[in-house]
């Protein structure tokens, strides 16, 4: 009964994160995942605001504000190249590997220019994570749109939610909503592995 108890409470205090005491909606989160997988979510998106957000102190929609986006840019990098892959790395064995395969899985790369065969995360379909997106496009056409361009490409796309429609675009991407967060993190999460791992490809 006690351990019932201590579940349920842990239940709860997961849904108040997700949904800041029910402003924003924590529904499609709990429909497509199970307490232990929203645990490892919040972990996933706790570790990307926090590599953003480095000794900040502001929330996260202040400290996204403050990045030097168009300066990083100039100077050819991008601000999500900031994230330590080794630590990125950690973070994957702190999450139950049933979450990691609900949303990603490995693909085969080739390099253009050497052509050599190499492993690389991508996002896969049948995933949770994928469902869940669905329904969260049911309410917010920008992230169907999103989507539907991971499943036509079998990939998460550099030229897709750049900096510039995340500021602008407040209708589609609140930053303070949970939800946002979280997709963001896993967006910016996938293209620092995706440009950082670098690991041959071996037939299995």
């Amino acid at each position: 009964m006690r351990k019932t108890l201590i579940l349920i409470l842990g239940f709860t205090i997961l849904q108040l994160n997700f949904s800041c005491k029910t402003q924003y909606s924590a529904t499609e989160l709990n429909n497509n995942f199970t307490t232990e997988q929203i645990a490892d979510l919040k972990k996933i998106s706790d570790f990307f605001k926090n590599q953003m957000c480095l000794n900040m102190t502001s929330d996260f929609k202040t400290c996204y504000k403050r990045i030097p986006h168009e300066y990083l840019e100039a100077t050819g990098n991008q601000f999500w190249s900031e994230i330590d892959f080794e630590k990125q790395k950690e973070l994957y064995k702190q999450i139950s590997p049933t979450t990691f395969n609900e949303i990603w899985t490995f693909c085969k790369s080739r390099d253009l220019k050497t052509g050599l065969e190499y492993r690389s995360v991508c996002p896969i379909y049948t995933g949770k994570y994928q469902k869940y997106l669905a329904d969260l496009g049911k309410n917010n056409e920008r992230i169907a749109k999103y989507l539907k361009r991971i499943q036509d490409y079998g990939d998460f796309n550099y030229f897709d939610i750049g900096y510039r429609e995340i500021l602008n675009d407040r209708k589609h991407f609140d930053l303070k909503d949970p939800n946002i967060q979280l997709i963001l993190a896993i967006h910016y999460l996938s293209l620092n592995d995706i440009d950082k791992r670098k690991e041959n490809w071996i037939a299995e």
